[in-house]
């Protein structure tokens, strides 16, 4: 029986992270555009392998590095970090669908088709 119960639970370790991971799914193959409070676009691509790219379109400045979810908290891990940034990153995060608006601290975001 105790058998039993330990494979139940190493079985159930890849369903959480496969869980975790689908507040993300949506955002595959799509871009994640922010408005910052300082003015700034911010557009991010997220992958499945748990990389990230992106660009500060306004400036041109090139974003990479990795994304964890460890419940609802996303946090990124930037290649070499821009100046003003102090690894990791981290926010609360939850599923959004295409076309889904939502705020992140004094910043908005939007989840839009493709890559942008």
């Amino acid at each position: 029986m105790k058998i039993v119960m330990i494979a139940a639970a190493i079985a159930a370790v890849p369903s959480l992270a496969l869980a975790q991971d689908d507040v993300m799914s949506s955002r595959f193959g799509n871009t994640t555009v922010t408005h910052t409070e300082s003015g700034h676009e911010v557009h991010m691509y997220y992958s499945a392998d748990h990389t990230f790219t992106g660009k500060v379109t306004d400036v041109g400045f090139d974003l990479k590095g990795t994304w964890a979810v460890d419940g609802g908290t996303l946090c990124l891990t930037y290649t070499p970090a821009p100046p003003t940034v102090t690894n990791p990153v981290c926010q609360p995060v939850v599923a959004h669908k295409i076309g889904d608006s939502w705020t992140v601290g004094k910043n908005s975001a939007t989840l839009v088709q493709g890559i942008q």
